[in-house]
């Protein structure tokens, strides 16, 4: 029997892509808790009678570009001078610190309690900061704050008196989008966030599952951080781990969808995929270290359930991965079913894998932009293309976690770009770490490229754009990164720039 006509390949093929429909299962299942309990904004206990302290955390490590713009929006918060600390806890090496400690004056001088706390080593990186600044924070309510955030005045004023009960550990709001239309690569970042934070956030929350706080825009109750056992640096996300182990102890968080705190998307390939490649990491890191106290706890078998599918979810790249490497031999041994027998075995499996993806991120958008979520239907192929390209970059980072494989926390870079002002990011000197990981996609592409033509042309046309995605994503994601590296610094992303304006 010739290698390609093996029957294996087909079963393999097959059981990879039941894998992946179970994945998209539990995305529409998130859709539907969305659709059955987003309406149910939870209130606030009481209001404060007289509002608390609160300490405002800022972490940074070298953020010369968007440091001002952060203390700007920190000083206009609708909250009384006296009841507020800053702490600007920098880790900087660079030029970074001299502009924070510039801005820390320029908030003494408008009378904010205001204080620069410096490391001169990254111990813990992010959690290791904010573990060193809660030792000295004055507040029992924390409001964490990433450099390239921009907070709206009434930010506190909207979350503070959820914590009127007792049992509030966290409150997290839901993230906005300042350069959302930048470029194509940016406009599909958002929708894969919108996703998460407007679907996903609010159908764990207010169905009672566990959720997580995202690393910043949200508010911590000091006792709450250190009855979990505080910060811990073992693991690349730290808010993730904190959350769990938070909720395992008894705590309660609330999700606010409808408060946003608008945030700075990476502009390019090269960002978008360092941090892609540490949310990943972390999430199985995360994943290894509390699924089995999630499995020991009292918690009902439905939440156990949803917390297993969240924290495994990354391991679908694998399956993707596998998938890659069993299409073309699958072209040539799957078996011939005839009539509605091809359709039954096959449609239900690409319903879970494909259709769920696509009314997911369409169900995001439709709840956030009612009137014109419609603009963004162009834009699905090409996320489907992103998440395919993306595959080889996360699927390392998946390894690494599995086989604890140790790398730094690396930031993502940011320039301080929103939709009224546009630096020039490319003379930046700050740029993502470079790998081999865009040559290895190329190659990918090529094959997929290969792969589609053949389909193509033995008249496969199902086949051939089933699969366009592939090369079309690995092409993107390689080429992005690649062009990067020249000395213009150009990007795909610039070459296919939408319109810019918000809609």
């Amino acid at each position: 029997m010739e290698l390609w006509t093996s029957p294996l390949w087909y079963v393999s093929y097959i059981l990879v892509l039941i894998g992946l429909s179970g994945y998209g299962f539990h995305r529409l299942t998130i859709v539907y808790l969305y659709l059955k309990h987003s309406r149910k904004m939870p209130q606030p206990l009481k209001k404060f009678e007289e509002l608390p302290l609160v300490t405002v955390q800022l972490p940074v490590f070298n953020e010369l570009h968007v440091v001002d713009r952060l203390l700007d929006s920190v000083a206009k918060l609708d909250y009384p001078k006296d009841k507020l600390q800053i702490q600007m806890l920098d880790d900087s090496t660079d030029e970074t610190t001299e502009i924070c400690r510039a801005g820390v004056e320029r908030l003494k001088a408008q009378g904010f309690d205001a204080e620069l706390i410096h490391r001169t080593d990254r111990t813990g990186y992010k959690a290791g900061a904010l573990e060193h600044g809660t030792e000295f924070a004055k507040g029992e309510y924390l409001f964490i704050l990433d450099a390239d955030f921009v907070p709206n005045p009434d930010v506190l004023q909207r979350t503070i008196h959820y914590f009127s009960d007792d049992k509030i550990g966290m409150i997290q709001t839901r993230w906005g989008h300042l350069n959302r239309t930048f470029n194509v690569l940016t406009r599909v970042q958002a929708m894969f966030l919108d996703g998460h934070l407007e679907l996903e956030q609010t159908a764990r929350n207010r169905s009672g599952r566990f959720f997580t706080f995202n690393g910043t825009a949200g508010i911590w109750r000091k006792s709450c951080i250190a009855d979990a056992g505080g910060w811990e640096h073992d693991t690349l996300t730290e808010d993730m781990d904190l959350s769990y182990r938070a909720q395992l102890k008894g705590w309660r968080f609330i999700f606010l969808k409808e408060v946003e705190t608008p945030a700075e998307l990476p502009v390019d390939m090269d960002g978008f995929k360092s941090q892609q490649h540490r949310w990943t990491k972390g999430s199985i890191q995360v994943c290894k270290k509390v699924l089995p106290a999630i499995w020991k706890s009292k918690a009902p078998l439905y939440v156990k359930m949803e917390a297993t599918a969240h924290l495994t979810s990354n391991f679908a790249y694998l399956m993707l991965i596998c998938l890659c490497f069993l299409i073309y031999p699958n072209q040539h041994a799957a078996p011939d079913f005839g009539g509605w027998t091809y359709y039954i075995v096959n449609v239900p499996i690409f319903f879970f894998a494909s259709v769920s993806v696509i009314l997911f991120y369409l169900t995001s958008q439709k709840a956030l932009r009612p009137k014109t979520w419609w603009k963004e239907i162009p834009y699905l192929p090409l996320l489907l293309a992103l998440g395919i390209g993306m595959s080889i970059n996360n699927a390392k980072a998946v390894l690494e976690a599995v086989f604890n494989h140790e790398t730094g926390f690396v930031r993502t870079p940011k320039y301080g770009i929103d939709q009224k002002r546009k630096s020039d990011w490319k003379k930046s000197s700050y740029k993502a770490m470079k790998t081999l990981t865009p040559v290895v996609e190329l190659l990918f592409g090529f094959f997929f490229l290969f792969v589609v033509v053949e389909a193509a042309l033995n008249h496969r046309w199902a086949s051939a754009i089933l699969l366009l995605p592939f090369p079309v994503g690995f092409f993107y994601t390689s080429v992005s990164s690649l062009l990067r590296m020249l000395p213009s610094g150009g990007s795909a992303e610039d070459a296919i720039e939408p319109p810019n304006q918000d809609s």
